[in-house]
């Protein structure tokens, strides 16, 4: 996807980007391959491929959920910072907070941050579960969002806990999630979700499908979800 097409694209779905806007994601791109020479963030380094596979695929929920009514998004192992950071170069009024378990990414996001003159932004070094038991962010998060992170039902277990009362958990997905939607009923329920819809669609040009899954919090996360570190991973519920 070249940046003309990228632009485009976005320009379809009602989202114009402005000059400080499209440098900040050409910026985006620079830094991403420069520090990737140094620690592992991508294996899509070529340019074109990275506007499509990373900027506009985590940019996508937008096509189908209005960021402009959202305030608070926290994303969940967002590595490279995506798809949080995409949208918030959409989207500056977002305050977002992204949880990861390597500080080397934390490190990465920072500098990103202020090279792309980014404020309402968020950073921290946890584990998902421990994040998640803190007072201060148990049911604090509008949107909580996860691209690609794990299972459907080991992500609902580290993101619904996060989740506002009436908020959304909104899981990124390849295709083929169906399978993963019926073992992740009982844990969705558990924590105080409803499974809400499935979205699908094909990625421009590459025409690969993508499913986005969104899940609306009902009710309070009994307080012993998240379990401790590794226990979702390791014993599903």
């Amino acid at each position: 996807m070249k940046i003309e097409q990228f632009t485009q694209a976005l320009s379809d779905k009602n989202i114009e980007l402005n000059e400080n806007q499209l440098n900040q994601f050409a910026r985006y791109y620079d830094l991403l391959i420069e520090w990737n020479k140094k620690m592992n963030l991508t294996a899509i380094t070529e340019e074109k491929e990275v506007y499509l596979k990373h900027f506009f695929d985590s940019i996508s929920p937008s096509f189908y959920y209005d960021f402009t009514k959202v305030n608070t998004v926290c994303d969940i192992g967002a590595g490279a910072g995506f798809p949080s950071i995409p949208l918030k170069i959409c989207f500056p009024e977002l305050n977002i907070t992204i949880v990861d378990s390597l500080n080397k990414r934390i490190n990465f996001l920072n500098e990103l941050s202020t090279e792309l003159g980014l404020t309402g932004v968020n950073f921290v070094h946890s584990r998902a579960e421990d994040f998640g038991q803190k007072k201060e962010n148990r049911e604090a998060f509008d949107i909580v969002i996860a691209r690609a992170v794990a299972r459907t039902n080991v992500l609902s277990e580290y993101c619904l806990p996060l989740c506002k009362i009436n908020g959304q958990f909104i899981a990124m997905k390849g295709s083929l999630v169906d399978n993963e939607l019926t073992e992740a009923n009982k844990a969705i329920g558990i924590l105080g979700g409803k499974f809400k819809e499935e979205l699908t669609f094909t990625l421009p040009i590459e025409e690969s499908s993508r499913s986005i899954l969104i899940i609306d919090k009902i009710k309070k996360t009994p307080k012993k979800y998240p379990r401790k570190a590794g226990t979702p991973q390791k014993s599903p519920l």
